[in-house]
């Protein structure tokens, strides 16, 4: 008779599980609970020290980012003051333009006063004339303003200019502080990253999953704990029970802190 080969179905993580069914599924596998709990706490270590080693560069990430963001935003509105010049510029040249064509009909206007037949005509003649005069006059005032608007706009570009230089030394400054901190950290940080990544590869995916969404849960980014003062959450400092201290130092079980959910694990 045939044996039939049962496949193990494998549920999805669903990040709102709760730790029971977690505390189930930590218990499956070829690994024993100890050796996943001391993985745990392996990988966490590696975590805290890079976390230390990020927090060499304190707010520098942060302030490099604003000052990048500020640069930007300056060299933007350079940009659109430029644009704004330039719009001016064709103002002007248009006007100039304008003036060349009412400047020829005032002389074909004038020219044709010469040999005006009646009143009427002269009239009209003259009302043509005063019309394009006034229309030269616009242009003059457009061309005008139009100048008179750039230089203000200009004088922004210089200020601007000078502010945008500040900041952008600013920047470079920040950024070789930085990039200081980082190339000095950088081989340790790398070791401590490979460390990490051996631990992570030995722990499986919804393990894995609950351990970061811990971590990102709690202020210190501690999510696995030792035992604290023989009775108490090494997390939050609250007392743990004397069953669950005895499961805690069997290493034969996933304990949570009922408190604030970080994974506790024995001192040794």
């Amino acid at each position: 008779m045939a044996s039939t080969k049962t496949n193990q179905v494998q549920t999805p993580i669903d990040h709102r599980e709760t730790f029971v069914s977690l505390q189930k599924s930590f218990a499956e596998g070829a690994q024993s609970v100890k050796e996943k709990l001391q993985t745990l706490y392996e990988l966490q270590a590696a975590d805290t020290d890079i976390d230390k080693l990020v927090q060499l560069r304190g707010e520098l990430p942060e302030e490099v980012a604003e000052l990048e963001h500020e640069v930007e935003a300056l060299k933007s509105k350079h940009a659109h003051i430029e644009d704004v010049i330039e719009g001016y510029n064709k103002t002007i040249e248009n006007c100039k333009q304008e003036i060349v064509s009412i400047d020829a009909d005032i002389d074909k206007y004038q020219a044709q006063l010469n040999n005006i037949a009646n009143s009427r005509e002269y009239d009209s003649l003259n009302k043509e004339l005063e019309n394009q005069g006034l229309l030269r006059q616009i242009a003059e005032k457009n061309i005008n303003e139009a100048r008179y608007s750039i230089e203000d706009k200009k004088r922004d570009l210089e200020l601007l200019e000078g502010k945008i230089a500040i900041r952008e030394e600013d920047l470079a400054a920040k950024k070789a502080e930085l990039e200081q901190i980082v190339e000095s950290t950088a081989k340790e940080e790398a070791v401590l990253k490979e460390r990490r990544d051996a631990c992570a590869a030995k722990i499986d995916e919804r393990t894995m999953s609950a351990y970061e969404r811990i971590r990102a849960s709690v202020h210190n980014r501690l999510a696995v704990v030792t035992v604290y003062n023989g009775d108490s959450c090494g997390g939050c400092f609250n007392t743990v029970t004397p069953q669950r201290l005895i499961d805690i130092a069997s290493g034969k079980k996933l304990v949570i802190c009922e408190h604030c959910g970080r994974i506790i694990v024995a001192n040794e």
